[in-house]
């Protein structure tokens, strides 16, 4: 590696790492919230069989999983012209957040319907309403098992914040890309962007990790005061 090339790549080290910081972070971390709360919403309504709503649901789970989320990006940005009214970063986080609540849906469906049916009829023995027993014992348990998958799709939003740079969001790799422009160094720029990813990657990884070692001592305590 070159000295030029070096100081170029230690130059462009803060440029891109605070976008990520400052941008692509809390952009990911609003999006995915709300996908949370999305998610679970239509989990349930999906669960409980609420006929017309569960076919709404279906509908939007069967659009948003069946369209790549560029596309998505750029009907809301520009077919919508979401941007003459809303910031590109606010765009962003909505079109993220129904784009993730889709697919953090079915898995939280899924572990809904993988929690006993006992765990229900003792609800109902003690007295407790459909709710209770919902904010209780089911939902408790199977976002317990859904975690690492949620996890997952967490960790795929982050790297794909990359898309937003198509609507004008500075992020990472946008703020690359304009250091690219001005030094053309394209192999060793994207490959830095690429490591700043990978390291956000890592460290998210590392927490997905922690997380699932507690919720397993955390089941165990339950099963041994069982």
């Amino acid at each position: 590696m070159t000295e030029k090339l070096w100081h170029i790549l230690v130059e462009s080290f803060p440029k891109i790492f605070l976008p990520g910081l400052q941008m692509t972070l809390p952009m990911t971390a609003l999006a995915f919230a709300l996908a949370m709360v999305i998610a679970i919403a239509v989990a349930l309504i999906q669960f409980a069989q609420v006929k017309v709503l569960r076919q709404i649901c279906r509908f939007y789970i069967w659009v948003i999983r069946g369209t790549p989320l560029l596309v998505q990006l750029f009907v809301v940005f520009y077919g919508l012209r979401a941007g003459n009214y809303m910031s590109p970063f606010l765009v962003a986080v909505l079109v993220f957040a129904v784009n993730e609540g889709a697919y953090a849906a079915e898995t939280i469906r899924g572990a809904l319907e993988g929690v006993p049916p006992g765990q229900t009829e003792a609800g109902y023995c003690v007295g407790m309403s459909y709710t209770q027993i919902m904010r209780r014992i089911v939902l408790p348990q199977a976002l317990r098992t859904a975690f690492p998958s949620l996890s997952n799709g967490l960790i795929s939003m982050v790297k794909d914040t990359s898309l937003t740079a198509n609507i004008t969001v500075t992020e990472m790799f946008m703020a690359t890309q304009r250091i690219n422009a001005t030094y053309y160094e394209p192999l060793a720029l994207y490959l830095e962007v690429a490591v700043i990813y990978l390291l956000f990657s890592t460290v998210l990884t590392w927490l997905q990790r922690l997380g699932e070692k507690k919720l397993n001592a955390l089941g165990g305590k339950e099963v041994r005061h069982a």
